[in-house]
Formats: structure tokens, sequence, C-alpha cells
């Protein structure tokens, strides 16, 4: 469904009537805010009534928690006040999309779209809920590792990794990615940067005069494609197929926040109590990162795919596992 209303709205809609395109733009938007925010509800509650019943949920509790908070603060709240509903757009930091960099420039066709409807100060106001977002992702990240963002804030693959968990996969049987797939999407991952990367330098360099305006009209639709194919439709695929975390293996967002969580000391500690191999970490990890290797010797597991989800740190049966970072050490000491 949502692929279907996705492909008309970022398709269709554009050689539509303008009553045509109204309505199938309202409906885009309505399900993007409140359907979503209703899923993430729904889903978190049941999510707890089943996974409680086999493991503690602290972790889980505070992922779920954060999404609702945030979706309603995204798709509820903030839309409401300022009269915006694709605010959801502004939401996910650089490099992730360029939407705001092109909402800067007043003459993209997307600043072109959205001015009669949001007003200078409608436009004024995303950029600033923008601003805010972004060092709020940053600095959090420096703080609190990669989970700030992608297990407590995403609103793309996070908040539905997580809500959505217990039922993955809707297909065949629940497995761990292998060494070749693993390779894959290593991959992926630089390549999706790559790309990111280069629409966002080319939009720096275009708003700073630097290139001329005749590429930016194409590279703004090949962006809309990139997204409903390499990220929407490819994101949406990995939920059922493979696992909750598909994109997460090459979020280009998520691979500049594993740097920073990198800086930040991020790392699940091993050292609790003891570890007696039972494997329940391995199976509860959604990005196939080999804890039980890590915790047999007690080393700390520093693997860049670790989105700090907390679910190995949860099923652990003997509580060795801790997930931390030099600001968690030092609130604790």
């Amino acid at each position: 469904m949502a692929l279907g209303i996705a492909g008309l709205n970022f398709g269709y809609a554009g050689q539509a009537s303008p009553a045509a395109a109204e309505i199938i733009n309202w409906v885009w938007h309505f399900y993007e805010n409140w359907i979503k925010f209703i899923f993430i509800i729904a889903g978190s509650i049941l999510t707890l009534r089943i996974v409680g019943r086999s493991s503690i949920t602290t972790l889980r509790k505070q992922n779920l928690t954060g999404f609702i908070v945030y979706a309603l603060l995204i798709h509820i709240l903030g839309p409401l006040a300022l009269g915006n509903s694709e605010l959801y757009l502004f939401s996910m930091p650089l490099p992730w999309n360029t939407t705001p960099l092109q909402l800067l420039d007043p003459g993209s066709s997307f600043f072109a779209d959205r001015f009669p409807v949001l007003g200078m100060a409608g436009i004024t106001a995303s950029l600033i809920v923008y601003i805010v977002i972004t060092f709020a992702v940053l600095a959090g990240t420096l703080l609190l590792g990669r989970r700030w963002q992608c297990s407590t804030l995403c609103l793309f693959n996070g908040f539905a990794s997580e809500v959505f968990a217990p039922a993955f996969p809707l297909a065949g049987k629940k497995k761990q990615a292998g060494k070749l797939t693993l390779k894959m999407f290593s991959y992926l991952r630089w390549l999706f940067l790559a790309t990111a990367l280069f629409f966002t330098i080319y939009w720096l360099l275009h708003l700073g005069g630097a290139i001329q305006g005749e590429a930016a009209a194409l590279l703004s639709e090949v962006e809309v494609y990139k997204y409903l194919g390499g990220e929407l439709l490819a994101a949406m695929f990995m939920w059922v197929i493979f696992t909750g975390r598909g994109y997460c293996y090459y979020c280009p967002l998520g691979t500049v926040l594993a740097f920073l969580s990198k800086a930040a000391g991020q790392r699940i500690s091993t050292t609790e109590s003891e570890c007696i191999e039972c494997g329940k970490c391995n199976r509860a990890c959604p990005l196939a990162i080999d804890i039980k290797k890590e915790a047999k010797i007690k080393a700390p597991v520093t693997d860049m795919r670790c989105v700090g989800c907390g679910h190995c740190v949860d099923t652990c049966p003997t509580e060795t596992l801790r997930y931390t970072t030099r600001f968690l050490n030092s609130r604790a000491e």
C-alpha cells in the first residue's frame, strides 16, 4: 500500500489534474503522518507484549518510547503547529537526502512547489527545525553513540525494525546474513554513501554559485527515484524478506554516524558477568554481528554495523552485556 501511494504521489501526481493531484497528495501525507504514527503505537505495544514473555525489555522499551515521542513531534504536533505536512522530510540530517538544500534554492522545483503552500515563513520554520534536529542528532551521537539516532529517532528504517521486529521475516525462516551477503552490503554501504555525498556536494556548490543550475532539475528527479527504488522499495523488501534492519547495513547517514560513534567510544561491554556461550546474543542481533565471539574472551564489541538497539543486552541470560559510551561510562561512575 505504501509503495502504491508513494508511486502515485511522486510519479503520477505531477501529471494528474490539480484536483486529482491534491487528493493524492493528501492521501500520501495522511499515510506518512497519521497512519505511520498509529502503526508505531500499536506495533510498540504488541512488540513489548510478545518479546516481554521471553526476555527483559529494558533497552527495547527505551527504543520504542523514543520512537513514539519523536513520531508524535514529527508526524503530528510539528505539522499541525507549522502547517507543514512534509516535516518528516526534515527529520533526517545530511547526507541522507538534500531536500533542505533544495529548499534553499528559489530556482529549484522543490522550492517552487512548496512556496505557494508554506510561504517564506513556513520554509524558514522548516529549515530551522532541520537545523535543530541535525544538531541534536550529531550532539546526541557524540554522547550516546549510534543508538541515539538509529534506535531511538530514525523514522525511516529504525522504527520499522524495532516496532515490527517479532514479525520478521514474513517470508521464509529467520536466519543471519552470511559472509557473502555481508560483503555485498559492505559494497552497498560505500556506494550509497558516495552517491549521497555526490548529491550533497553538488547542491552545496550550486547554492554557493560554483555550479550553474542546468542539471539541478534532473539531479533532483534522479534523487527522488533513488529514494523510491534504492531506499524505500529496497528497504521495505528487506523488512519483509531479509531482516528488519536490512537498510541499516547501507544507510548513508548511518555510515556517517558509525564514524561519530567511534569517536564517542560506543561499545558493547562483555565483562558484566560470565558468558555461557549460549549464542542468544548472536541470534538476537539484527545486523549479524558475532557478539558471542567477543564475549567469550571478554572483548568489547565495536563493530561499525552496531546500531545500539540493545537486543543482545536484553536477551543475555547472564546479563554480561552492556551498551555504553565514554559519556555513559562517566555518568555510571
